[in-house]
């Protein structure tokens, strides 16, 4: 198990985390658009942009689902529990964020929290790390905050995910939100965003 140390994170605390929540919120605003993350210092074992989303996202009122290669590194848990106070969820139907780092250990998107049609806001958002945002399968997105198509093509995506978000898609306005990130930046793909392959 890598071991890191409980320090670490934005630069300039304040500005980082209100520069992290803009970026965050444009790319959400304008899915398939990558936004720059402010940087993150921090030890290995957690992907530096993930650190910047939980450290701008999560508190200790917001339940954090970590993957298993997460969940089972003790450094990382205990420098997310120090850095953010977010009490880890086991459950991912529980939780209000998520962090991957491996496609293929993602649960199906409707095993995380859903909201209601009530309160669609109580639904979690997953920030899935991959190993690019580019050089992947071609995908053409349209929906609102995009001007006719926006066209990505992110690495290692899971192998179902078209006909994943699809049904995520038709729970609206349930379902989760996904930010997508690698090199430093972060791609939003909202709920209401239409996803085909091409």
């Amino acid at each position: 198990m890598e071991q890191m140390t409980l320090d670490g994170g934005f630069d300039e605390p304040v500005l980082g985390a209100q520069t992290a929540f803009r970026a965050i919120m444009d790319a959400l605003a304008n899915p398939g658009q990558p936004q720059a993350l402010t940087p993150v210092t921090i030890g290995a074992g957690l992907a530096p942009e993930l650190a910047a989303v939980a450290l701008t996202l999560c508190d200790h009122d917001s339940p954090l689902w970590l993957d298993p290669a997460l969940a089972g590194n003790d450094g990382v848990v205990s420098w997310l529990r120090f850095q953010t106070g977010a009490p880890l969820a086991t459950d991912p139907g529980k939780a209000q964020f998520a962090l991957a780092t491996d496609a293929a250990a993602l649960p199906a998107f409707e095993r995380f929290a859903l909201g209601t049609d009530e309160y669609p806001d109580r639904s979690t958002t997953i920030a899935l790390a991959l190993p690019a945002l580019d050089g992947g399968t071609p995908l053409t997105l349209r929906g609102p905050g995009i001007r006719d198509v926006a066209h990505i093509a992110p690495t290692g995506l899971p192998h179902d995910f078209v006909a994943q978000w699809a049904a995520n898609r038709d729970l609206f306005p349930r379902g989760v939100d996904l930010l997508l990130v690698a090199d430093g930046q972060v791609i939003g793909l909202p709920r209401t965003t239409r996803i085909t392959e091409g």
